[in-house]
């Protein structure tokens, strides 16, 4: 499986913010210019929410093709949407709600029935929405992931099952902090991404940032992911790189 590796490091979380928003707008022009449309699925967690909210502001809100865009998610947690728990809810109040994009354009995951009942609704959506390309699995122009301390991804977790899933889209998950239902894509979905970009920060991830960069053995979830014929690029802050030895052959860094 052939994918190349970028690696970026920027001296703090405001720096990263912009950076990952600059790569929105430029993944969104490119795959409307190719394609003509936009499809991006974003994740929870702190660390994305600094650019989110810098999508609905200068520079960034007047140079994306909005009607051309289309937003899913990439997890979500089985809580109601008004939760400051809620990957959706908080996309929706940092970026959402103050952007000129149609509601028909947001592609959330419900989790108002029960999780496997989900799991078949988005799995629908997905289905429907791809479905014109031809492909078996929908192919995303980029895809935003943090990475937990413990190596998890989405909500995709060491030991449980869901990790090795190789048919399905999207399946239910029990697990994580806080330890409720959830709702994920699988790997076999994220590795088909055209652009994967991993947004880390903090010391406290710095030890699985240098196991998984300079470990060649796949322990970890965050080890799996391989876009298929794609980019995967590593943006961290000073902190999550502390430990880099620097020696990283065929990689590209820049700071």
């Amino acid at each position: 499986m052939f994918f190349k590796r970028k690696i970026i490091i920027k001296d703090d979380p405001v720096l990263l913010a912009k950076e990952a928003a600059e790569i929105f707008v430029a993944s969104a022009k490119r795959s409307v210019e190719k394609r003509g449309r936009f499809a991006v699925a974003i994740s929870g967690g702190s660390t994305p929410r600094r650019m989110h909210k810098m999508l609905a502001r200068e520079p960034y809100i007047q140079n994306i093709p909005w009607g051309k865009t289309h937003i899913f998610w990439v997890d979500e947690r089985c809580v109601p949407q008004d939760s400051h728990e809620s990957n959706y809810g908080r996309a929706k109040r940092d970026f959402i709600n103050e952007v000129p994009i149609s509601q028909k354009q947001i592609h959330r995951i419900t989790c108002e029935s029960s999780p496997q009942m989900s799991v078949k609704e988005y799995q629908k959506i997905l289905s429907d929405f791809f479905s014109f390309e031809g492909t078996r699995v929908p192919r995303f122009d980029l895809i935003y992931l943090g990475m937990g301390a413990d190596g998890h991804i989405a909500s995709l977790f060491l030991g449980q099952k869901t990790l090795y899933e190789k048919e399905k889209l999207v399946v239910a998950v029990k697990g994580g902090d806080p330890n409720v239902n959830r709702i994920s894509m699988t790997l076999p979905l994220l590795n088909q991404a055209r652009h994967i970009v991993f947004l880390i920060t903090g010391q406290e991830k710095a030890r699985t940032v240098q196991t998984v960069l300079e470990d060649r053995s796949i322990r970890l979830p965050v080890q799996r992911i391989r876009p298929l014929n794609g980019q995967l690029t590593w943006l961290m802050d000073r902190g999550a790189a502390a430990l880099l030895s620097g020696d990283l052959h065929h990689d590209n860094i820049k700071g």
